[in-house]
């Protein structure tokens, strides 16, 4: 920079020089909102999608890049993309499939808010959305319907454990001519590929198993390239047909499944104009958590189930929703899709009146009441208050679950202190 340049430029400008590669071992954030096209073509063909680049923070960043990459390499897809939560990973992901007038199948076992989801706001959108037991496979077939979009499910369900038969549900999903979009936020990569078993996208909420640490929101779509949107092109035109945007240029021409169409159009269209931003900080925050997966889960997995047996055996239960137990219903699907462990995300039913819940809630030590689930910490929820509270009873029934329903998430202490802990509450409303 000349001598004469002004102390204002030089504030500004001096000590950094765009696309000034470095040899850091670990992901930068890249902590900036915008990016230097270099050129006026450049410019031009990056937001015509003729060439890759950066564009500007709300649709990605480089750090955020690192983390999709990375998990789209663990499940075995084709791309992934980032978003600011997981209530947007899903959202966004059937989005850029569903549009007003169209129809989703979905298994009413789903996460309090993704029920909200499915059957208030996507309402609002004009997306009729129709629930079905994720266990009845007629239930699934009988659903589908020529306006029928996407078949959503999750793999372990929130809060009962339930374990979806991924293999039968895609069949199924493939047999009406759409994807299956599963929700593997419990199981992770590490315990379940839903590509695997047939699945053709997957999403996470970050936010849990991923980051580990609960200082971070953040979620992900994972495209893995099994699903063939050019085979009824008519079925799919804003992939098949010429993107508005971009002028003549057709997605799925363009980008196929090797490059994902869908997730370019999830990006340039639903992440672009909603705007459900990942953070390059939470990029990076979540990119540490990402490094020690499969060393927390197997300590995790092997505590929920020393958990789960310890409460099996308690008077004060009367019944432990978690599919590593021989004698729950998903134990055989369990053994088929998660040979490494059943999670451990699950809940129990008190063998007590409704008046001693909050007690033995109120009275753990070491379990935190919080709204969140795959910490390090261990945590406990009341889920017919709290995270499912907008169901109404039938749903609440419908989704296997009821007021002495309580949800644990089981962290990294020790397995001994765990249980402790657990005694004591329940033994202290048994002995009233």
């Amino acid at each position: 920079m000349p001598e004469t340049t002004g102390f204002a430029t030089r504030q500004v400008r001096t000590g950094y020089q765009p696309g000034t590669p470095q040899n850091t071992a670990i992901p930068p954030i890249y902590q900036s909102v915008a990016y230097d096209f270099g050129s006026f073509d450049q410019a031009r063909d990056i937001f015509s999608l003729r060439r890759k680049g950066n564009l500007y923070s709300r649709t990605g960043n480089p750090t955020q890049a690192v983390l999709e990459q990375r998990l789209a390499d663990l499940d075995g897809g084709v791309a992934a993309l980032a978003t600011g939560s997981g209530q947007s990973a899903v959202a966004v992901a059937l989005l850029t499939l569903a549009k007003s007038g169209q129809h989703i199948v979905a298994a009413r076992q789903l996460y309090g808010g993704t029920v909200d989801l499915l059957t208030d706001t996507f309402a609002d959108f004009g997306i009729d959305v129709t629930l079905v037991d994720q266990d009845d496979l007629d239930a699934w077939r009988a659903a589908a319907r020529p306006e029928t979009r996407a078949f959503f499910a999750e793999t372990i369900g929130n809060p009962v454990a339930s374990v979806l038969d991924v293999r039968a549900v895609a069949d199924i999903a493939h047999q009406a001519g759409v994807p299956l979009i599963v929700d593997n936020t419990i199981a992770t990569p590490y315990l379940l590929r839903p590509k695997d078993f047939g699945a053709d996208i997957a999403v996470y909420s970050a936010t849990k198993f991923i980051g580990g640490h609960g200082t971070s929101l953040g979620g992900v779509i994972v495209d893995l390239g099994t699903f063939d949107f050019g085979a009824e092109p008519r079925r799919w035109t804003q992939f098949t047909e010429p993107y508005p945007r971009i002028g003549d240029l057709v997605l799925w021409d363009e980008f196929g499944r090797d490059r994902s169409a869908y997730l370019v159009y999830a990006k340039t269209k639903v992440v672009h104009d909603l705007g459900p931003a990942l953070s390059p900080f939470n990029s990076f925050q979540l990119l540490q958590g990402l490094e020690t997966l499969d060393l927390r889960l197997e300590r995790q997995v092997g505590s929920a189930l020393a958990i789960a047996q310890f409460l099996d055996g308690h008077p004060a239960v009367a019944k432990v929703n978690y599919p590593g137990l021989p004698e729950n219903r998903w134990h055989d699907a369990a053994q088929r899709y998660l040979p490494r462990g059943a999670g451990s995300v699950f809940s129990f039913d008190l063998a007590v009146d409704d008046t001693k819940v909050a007690k033995f809630v109120d009275s753990l030590q070491l379990f935190a009441i919080v709204a969140n689930i795959g910490d390090a910490r261990s945590l406990v929820v009341h889920p017919a208050t709290t995270t499912h509270s907008h169901l109404d009873d039938t749903q609440l029934r419908d989704a296997g679950f009821g007021y002495r329903t309580v949800r644990l998430s089981i962290g990294l202490e020790n397995l001994e202190d765990l249980v402790d802990d657990l005694r004591a509450s329940l033994d202290a409303i048994t002995e009233e």
